[in-house]
């Protein structure tokens, strides 16, 4: 019986309540499908008020801002400005200060994901032969979200990434040598090497996906309608406008909301717990 994938720690989502607009603020986007218009690192968005809320949040798709539908920092916003800075708002404090508030915002943001993984990885009951590593890589994790401005800003995250996805991806095969992704049974895991694969716009409706390792995949535009992705490994796939109407994701690991949001779907698209149901999949239709 496949691993129900829990909801991870409420510390590990955005709560924006608690964070003074870092993501409209530190990072840049361009006007594109996504954004409405420009914006450099470290200028305030111009929908974002005086009390770090978006003056459109509740029409930001129909305004040209499904960009930030899409985003979520993991419970980074909140980490850095009520731990890292200890509570102290860009806005009053000195402009070095904020400076160095967005510098650390990103850092902490990829922690934070890492720290997302790890967690999800150590409720895999096949990942138990790497769970000792798992919880050590965790702990260190954590440990390196709670550093100081400038410990934060010399990390080289690059580095610990890789450290953390070397345990993910032996996480990852485990877990889906159960379920058809590995082995040497005709047929058995046949296709279902999809790592890094190019499959934009790719007809995959009913497809048999399951225990696939979908690992960075770009699946852009793919039509997954009805496709069975029980127990895949979805981390850093790319979902944009995916169609995962009627399709099965129970299982499925190493998925995040942002993917989710950034996807197609509907009533009948079965999510794992870890993930919610985006609104506007019932709104689009």
């Amino acid at each position: 019986m496949p691993d129900q994938i829990a909801e991870p720690p409420s510390d590990l989502r955005g709560d924006c309540a608690r964070c003074f607009g870092l993501c409209c603020v530190a990072l840049p986007f361009a006007r594109s499908a996504d954004f409405a218009l420009d914006k450099p690192a470290g200028k305030p968005c111009p929908n974002l008020q005086s009390d770090h809320r978006c003056g459109i949040h509740a029409g930001l798709r129909g305004k040209g801002f499904t960009g930030c539908t899409v985003y979520d920092c993991f419970g980074a916003g909140q980490k850095v400005s009520q731990v890292t800075f200890g509570g102290q708002d860009w806005r009053t404090g000195p402009k070095e200060q904020a400076r160095r508030m967005f510098d650390v915002f990103p850092v902490v943001r990829q922690l934070h994901e890492l720290l997302w993984y790890l967690t999800e990885a150590l409720g895999l009951s096949a990942a138990r032969p790497v769970h000792p590593e798992l919880r050590q890589a965790l702990e260190k994790t954590e440990r390196l979200t709670r550093g100081t401005p400038e410990e934060l800003a010399a990390l080289d995250v690059a580095a610990h990434r890789q450290e953390v996805n070397v345990l993910l991806l032996r996480t990852s095969e485990l877990a889906r040598a159960g379920a058809g992704g590995k082995g040497k049974g005709k047929g058995k895991g046949k296709g279902k090497d999809r790592r890094g694969a190019d499959l934009v716009g790719a007809r995959l409706r009913g497809a048999d996906l399951r225990g696939a390792s979908l690992r960075g995949a770009c699946l852009i535009a793919a039509d997954l309608t009805g496709a069975d992705l029980r127990d895949a490994d979805l981390i850093g796939a790319d979902l944009r406008d995916a169609d995962l109407t009627d399709a099965d994701l129970t299982g499925a690991f190493f998925l995040t909301q942002p993917q989710v949001n950034a996807a197609r779907g509907g009533a009948g698209t079965r999510l794992p717990a870890s993930v919610s149901r985006p609104v506007h999949w019932t709104a689009d239709r």
